[in-house]
């Protein structure tokens, strides 16, 4: 669902992306509003305004998402979806140097060549553009800052969503009231089916991110984040096939090489998996260690991120997730 979101925002047009990005917290939030009055949970919001450094992560972690997001929105609607899947696809990587710089970690032979691999690419990349791929890199590292942060508050996927879009309610509201006030808003003014669009941004952003909650229960680790570069993947096709963006040979080669970093990361991540439950196997008995940030980035975050994501982390996901199921999911991109 994720991969498929630059068919959506096209249509919201001539919503400007900024417009777009606050009805899609506004309606996030009333949409989850619901789903957690339906479920009848609440008593962690209690726990959250009582954790003055907890509410100040997420705190963080909305206003970076929401900078992501509205990131996003305009590079699919300004003809840039290619370079926006590019964002998604480099955040593993960017999700080892947190892991190296910030962590203080020690890469392994396979991720230093995937590094090798990205920083290629990046150059590879400027080239083909005629320019850095800003929009990507700001996307990609936007996404990772909201995993690295999301990952310490310990939120699940409803309450968590619900969190970051609440602390955003007033400025994006805000905006809405200024657009109606100023006849400016597209709101109601342009068809019913527009209408229906707009408010329908709530809903397309929480549905797959419930999806992804309950995945995480049901389905193994590994295969969720190999899962998760389908979003990256469909929005390329998306771009080339869809939109027809130009796709030089030097942006193939560009892109070439991030999939063989992610590749090799990909490969890495599997055989320490492998190697890990032989540990577990040998000795039941015994903890196995925490899957270091640099190793559990080889399984991406959703497109978000994300958090990824997603991305999105993206927060406390399969991106950085350690060896028990994840409580908190990736974010729509």
């Amino acid at each position: 669902m994720w991969g498929l979101f630059p068919l959506y925002w096209p249509h919201l047009k001539p919503a400007g992306a900024v417009e777009i990005l606050a009805h899609r917290m506004v309606w996030s939030l009333v949409f989850m509003l619901v789903v957690l009055a339906v479920l009848k949970r609440w008593t962690w919001v209690r726990e959250l305004l009582r954790n003055p450094v907890r509410l100040a992560k997420i705190t963080v972690a909305g206003v970076v998402i929401t900078a992501n997001w509205g990131l996003y929105i305009w590079g699919v609607n300004s003809d840039q979806v290619v370079e926006t899947s590019l964002g998604y696809f480099i955040n593993p990587l960017l999700f080892i140097a947190i892991g190296v710089l910030v962590l203080g970690e020690r890469l392994r032979a396979a991720q230093w060549v995937a590094v090798g691999l990205g920083l290629a690419a990046v150059l590879v990349l400027t080239v083909a553009y005629g320019r850095l791929p800003w929009l990507a890199l700001v996307l990609a590292a936007s996404f990772t800052i909201y995993g690295y942060v999301k990952k310490t508050v310990g939120l699940a996927p409803t309450e968590s969503l619900t969190a970051e879009t609440a602390v955003m309610f007033l400025p994006t509201a805000g905006y809405l009231a200024y657009l109606a006030w100023t006849g400016e808003g597209t709101l109601g003014t342009i068809s019913f089916g527009h209408t229906l669009l707009l408010l329908g941004t709530g809903v397309i952003t929480a549905i797959p991110l419930l999806c992804f909650g309950a995945a995480t229960i049901r389905i193994p680790l590994s295969t969720i984040g190999m899962l998760q570069y389908l979003g990256p993947i469909l929005q390329f096709g998306v771009g080339v096939w869809v939109y027809h963006e130009a796709m030089p040979a030097s942006r193939w080669a560009g892109f070439g090489l991030i999939w063989g970093a992610l590749a090799v990361l990909s490969y890495d991540a599997l055989r320490q998996a492998r190697r890990t439950r032989r540990d577990l196997a040998a000795n039941p008995a015994g903890t196995p260690a925490p899957v270091p940030a640099a190793a559990a980035a080889a399984v991406p975050g959703g497109p978000g991120t994300a958090g990824a994501a997603t991305p999105s982390d993206a927060p406390a996901d399969p991106a950085h997730a350690r060896a028990r199921a994840p409580r908190s999911g990736s974010p729509t991109p």
